[in-house]
């Protein structure tokens, strides 16, 4: 079977998406694509403040599925999930998106999902709060941050977030998180 480039860059145009990667993310990767999406979104007409939003919410996506995939590296699933990674950011009529997938082991969906419903039912002050009592806990040993990334993309959204999972088998799940900007 012979990949047709035209149908797939037809389709991503169809879901509005302007740039995609798919595949291992490593902090190089992250960073190159992160100059690219600045220098991209620095020639679309908007805000500044839009720009830096999109390019934060980028980041801290990419760098959570690097970080999930570092922390499986040694599990049965682990090169599953390491090269499972996809990001895009995309354009609708009144926002921009960023979308991130990869693989995540069934026994994590259940902390993932509820801390993601926790954070997608509060409000603007809801989330600054929640943000500010995150600061102050003490970051857990072996733990990869302090656990603000998703609360400070859900400041960064102009709606809640939205995720949905698709079992694949018994032992993974695949992950989509969309922020819209």
């Amino acid at each position: 079977m012979e990949l047709n480039l035209l149908d797939l860059q037809r389709t991503l145009q169809n879901y509005g998406v302007l740039i995609n990667f798919s595949g291992r993310f490593t902090q190089a990767i992250i960073e190159q694509l992160g100059d690219a999406v600045k220098k991209y979104l620095e020639t679309e007409a908007i805000s500044q403040n839009d720009t830096y939003n999109v390019f934060s919410v980028f980041i801290e996506q990419t760098q959570n599925i690097k970080n999930y995939g570092a922390e499986k590296s040694g599990s049965p699933t682990g090169d599953r999930i390491v090269n499972s990674g996809i990001v895009a950011i995309g354009k609708t009529e009144d926002a921009y998106f960023v979308s991130s997938g990869n693989f995540i082991e069934n026994q994590d969906i259940g902390p993932l999902t509820a801390r993601l419903d926790q954070i997608s039912s509060l409000d603007k002050a809801g989330l600054k709060k929640l943000y500010k009592e995150q600061m102050r806990k003490a970051i857990a040993p072996g733990s990869s941050g302090a656990g603000l990334g998703l609360i400070d993309i859900a400041r960064r959204a102009s709606r809640p977030l939205s995720y949905s999972l698709v079992k694949i088998d018994e032992d993974v799940s695949f992950f989509t998180l969309k922020v819209s900007i």
